[in-house]
């Protein structure tokens, strides 16, 4: 590390995120380094997604062993070391367990727990000093410059740091929630939906999130079953015959199942370089070409790998290609897709071959996520408004018992899904729960009441001014990110659609705001001057998604933290992404 008269750095959440930090930081320690880790829980390495906050018994992985980043020991090494009465608990016979299977989102979160307990061993026989803050939230983190240091402000003080490392994961904003009866603005701890519901209940969303809220709602209202055939099915319980779910979304689709990966690790070779990054601006004025990422990352290696696909879309550019998976999945019922989607996922694991079209849709999420901070702000609303909502609808790899379940209410009559399009509208009721006004797809204006409403959209990327650590705002120390318009008329043009926030720079230029702080490629605050921060550093996806606009999970927590070490030694590592 480099020398400091106070080379002690912070690591704020004690989550994936922030284990994948503390490796990096271990691996490439120097004498003299002194590491505090704050976690708001009392789980290192288990975060939001692997703890009670955010699953139950019921909710699994969407990923299996031989894709996530190493860590110190494998999921198959591991999973030989736990008590029998936990995997019996699971069903999970270790000898006939292998790196191909998910796990229960809670065990696979004993796993992370378990491997940040063998780094913190690493530590002490490296002599680097731990100290770990649990049950602490950091209420602010205010960055001090004459002093070459930062502060991190907790209910029991003030501690100070060469650097600071942000890893905080998800926030769950509570709008109506605790105000409303029978509204949750997410699903999340699940112990709070763990309800009986002899009625209707309305889901807004159909991504994983809405899954989870799902299976926690079937878990307590009915059962599931596999008949004589083996096939799953589901029964309510006694006590609520008229329990059923509606989700409610927007486009109609619901998320596509997992497959197996022919590289378990999404690419990360396929990465543009800096140097493919730096050409590229050099011929558009300065910005990074979607097109051109379109095509590097993606047809290039359906062209390669899948010939026969490949046909299909040579011709077609983005916006083509989008429009042609979406037309094909909006034409046929959900749940019929569903089912032909399970089939297909099922053949796949079995016969260990990708679909490889979907896996390359995996590939160019993850590879657009680093440089995108380098697009046009008209690029940026090309992603959103076409790319990302197949993204996420293809790569949320729903895992094949959610499938099941969902397909199993679907049969029973117990789960169904509207389409309610971009002008619907969930408000509070007067006697608790939620009324869903929206138009269908006849035209016909609908208006319900449901006692039980939960919003299942997923994490939100939060606004600048929403960031909780609010020194970092008031003190100019980040900015708001932007990206800038390459037609300065498109700009001025949306400079009042209330739905784009668009501001006029002092340069006369104009820019799209997206959401959270800038940062640079190795993860550091910039002020509004553009300048870099060398203390504070930021990975927590919520607080720069505007720059990261995708959720690559553990494979993000690997590449990030990987950034960041070189930014902090000075070294050039091996690219991890």
């Amino acid at each position: 590390m480099k020398t400091h008269q106070n080379n002690t750095i912070a690591i704020i959440g004690g989550g994936p995120g922030g284990l994948f930090m503390y490796k990096q930081l271990i691996e490439n320690a120097t004498p003299g380094l002194e590491v505090h880790i704050y976690e708001k829980n009392d789980c290192l390495g288990c975060g939001m997604p692997y703890s009670h906050d955010g699953a139950a018994d019921e909710h699994i992985t969407n990923v299996s062993g031989n894709e996530i980043p190493e860590l110190v020991t494998t999921v198959q090494e591991w999973i030989k070391t736990v008590p029998k009465d936990t995997l019996d608990k699971y069903n999970i016979d270790p000898g006939k367990f292998n790196e191909y299977k998910v796990l229960p989102r809670l065990l696979f979160g004993q796993y992370l727990n378990a491997q940040f307990k063998l780094l913190l061993k690493q530590a002490r026989q490296q002599n680097v000093n731990t100290q770990i803050y649990y049950n602490t939230l950091v209420h602010d983190v205010i960055d001090a410059p004459d002093k070459n240091e930062v502060v991190v402000v907790t209910d029991t003080g003030e501690k100070h740091y060469s650097r600071v490392v942000i890893c905080s994961g998800h926030v769950w904003a509570k709008k109506y929630e605790d105000k409303v009866p029978g509204w949750f603005d997410s699903p999340y701890p699940p112990q709070k939906i763990a309800l009986h519901a002899d009625h209707t209940v309305a889901i807004r969303g159909a991504s994983l999130t809405a899954i989870d809220a799902i299976r926690t709602l079937a878990r307590h209202n009915g059962r599931f079953e596999k008949d004589e055939k083996g096939i799953l099915k589901f029964y309510a319980n006694e006590e609520s015959p008229n329990f059923s779910i509606v989700m409610h979304t927007r486009n109609g689709l619901l998320p596509a199942v997992r497959f197996h990966l022919e590289d378990s690790h999404l690419g990360k070779d396929t990465v543009l370089s800096d140097e493919e990054v730096s050409a590229n601006r050099k011929e558009n004025d300065g910005f990074l070409s979607l097109d051109y990422v379109f095509e590097q990352n993606f047809k290039t290696h359906i062209r390669k790998n899948d010939p026969e696909f490949y046909k299909k879309i040579a011709q077609l550019n983005m916006e083509g290609f989008v429009d042609m998976v979406m037309t094909y999945r909006e034409n046929q019922d959900p749940f019929d897709l569903l089912k032909k989607e399970y089939v297909e996922a099922r053949e796949s694991i079995i016969r260990h071959e990708s679909v490889y079209w979907k896996e390359m849709l995996a590939v160019l999420s993850f590879a657009m996520n680093y440089p995108a901070k380098y697009f046009s702000a008209e690029d940026m609303l090309r992603l959103q408004k076409t790319l990302m909502p197949l993204i996420s609808v293809v790569i949320a790899f729903v895992p094949q018992s959610s499938a099941e379940a969902l397909m199993a209410l679907h049969d029973a009559g117990r789960l169904t899904m509207v389409t309610v399009g971009e002008d619907s509208e969930v408000t509070p009721h007067k006697d608790g729960g939620a009324v869903y006004k929206y138009t269908d797809e006849k035209g016909q204006e609908q208006e319900h009441h449901y006692p039980l409403f939960v919003d299942c959209i997923g994490q939100p990327h939060l606004a600048f001014n929403d960031i909780p650590y609010k020194s970092l705002i008031n003190d100019n120390t980040a900015s708001a990110a932007t990206l800038r318009f390459r037609d300065a008329a498109v700009g001025r043009k949306l400079l009042n659609d209330a739905e784009k926030p668009v501001i006029k720079g002092s340069d006369e230029d104009y820019y799209l705001v997206v959401p959270g702080m800038a940062v640079n490629d190795h993860f550091q605050l910039l002020d509004k001057f553009n300048a870099l921060n060398d203390r504070i550093y930021v990975m927590a996806v919520p607080l720069i998604g505007g720059y990261n606009p995708d959720y690559s999970g553990l494979d993000f927590c690997e590449a990030a933290s990987v950034a960041i070490i070189e930014a902090i030694t000075g070294n050039q590592l091996a690219k991890a992404c």
